[in-house]
């Protein structure tokens, strides 16, 4: 049965990363054992993390002093770690409000010092990306989200800044060209486009760090797990492998190409949203996410009715987020064309029968 996958997250994989992980559930490398059951020490493992950050490097083009690390907790914890971290209690970070988590970080970024909030869309339902502000140079970094998982909005140019920027990409890390040198620091939940849920990549410069006098406990300092690689305690070895996996693929397909392919999913349905009678968009279209497309229908008492039409036609994850409502189709690197052209059909169809 063939299941159109719209889920926001943990997200659609590449089919050839999870049939390489399957086999290695049961034997990894000939070794006799399983990927879940070997030792995170093992030379075998090594190379796989070492794959893995070689590869973020390379597809990002990154140099050697950004530090690589696979972490636990989600981009939640980043949200506290990054001001344990950078943030002086005296100091001020300075933030974009752009979307539910952006406001998260900026809540924990407010128990470790002085938050200025130069952009937000907040009282717009955060349906468009603030522009035409100033980011102050005398802070001690610039964080934003450069993707808006529920409110659909994406940043599709990055404003410049004089101190050092960091990045939440979990929803569109590696899913178009970006110019990820701009950032001093990048993390992103690996469950979109960079494999399953349970790990938490982040790239840092080390210059970043060592700049405030509070005592930071041993397992939140970046340090920490520079020092070790990764492996001060146990790494989140499968979900590190199938990183890995869907990291060669990412390769094997080129940034560009994958940029390519998303750039016409989005396009594909952005376009019958706008031409079809019974849908609208949520945000303003010149910041429509490539990644998470979100709409209603005009006529609100048919969205039950449109949603059971879609879960009869095997597409699952279209329902909107509860603060927006209505539809969203995330559509993440491993999505297919022919998802998006099942969807779109769809729509078709319910105009014919219900416009």
């Amino acid at each position: 049965m063939k299941v159109h996958n719209f889920n926001a997250g943990p997200a659609i994989l590449p089919q050839e990363a999870v049939q390489e992980a399957a086999k290695a559930v049961l034997d990894f490398n000939n070794s006799g054992m399983g990927i879940l059951e070997i030792s995170h020490r093992s030379k075998d493992f090594i190379a796989v993390m070492d794959e893995a950050s070689a590869l973020i490097k390379e597809l990002c083009g990154l140099s050697d002093e950004y530090k690589v690390l696979f972490l636990q907790g989600g981009a939640s914890t980043q949200f506290m770690m990054l001001p344990y971290n950078c943030l002086p209690q005296d100091g001020t970070a300075v933030y974009s409000d752009t979307g539910t988590w952006a406001n998260k970080a900026i809540k924990e970024a407010k128990l470790f010092g002085n938050v200025n909030v130069v952009a937000s869309s907040k009282d717009s339902n955060y349906s468009f990306i603030p522009k035409g502000y100033e980011v102050p140079n005398d802070a001690a970094y610039f964080h934003l989200t450069t993707n808006n998982t529920i409110y659909g909005t994406q940043y599709q140019d990055i404003p410049s800044a004089s101190i050092p920027m960091v990045a939440d990409m979990s929803s569109d890390f590696l899913s178009r060209r970006r110019d990820f040198s701009q950032f001093d620091m990048i993390y992103a939940g690996a469950q979109k486009n960079v494999g399953p849920a349970g790990s938490t990549i982040v790239m840092i410069k080390e210059s970043m760090l060592g700049k405030v006098n509070r005592t930071i406990p041993t397992m939140i300092d970046y340090r920490t797990h520079i020092k070790d690689g990764s492996m001060f305690n146990t790494p989140p070895v499968f979900s590190i492998y199938v990183a890995m996996l869907t990291l060669r693929w990412i390769k094997k397909t080129g940034l560009e190409n994958i940029e390519r392919t998303n750039l016409e999913k989005a396009t594909m349905l952005y376009n019958e949203i706008d031409r079809n009678s019974m849908f609208k968009g949520t945000t303003a279209v010149e910041d429509r996410s490539w990644m998470n497309v979100n709409f209603v229908m005009n006529n609100p008492e048919l969205e039950d009715e449109f949603k059971k039409y879609a879960k009869e036609l095997n597409m699952i994850g279209i329902a909107g987020h509860r603060s927006v409502g209505g539809f969203r189709a995330s559509l993440y690197n491993a999505l297919s064309i022919d998802s998006v052209k099942a969807l779109v059909e769809a729509m078709q169809e319910f105009e014919r029968r219900k416009g």
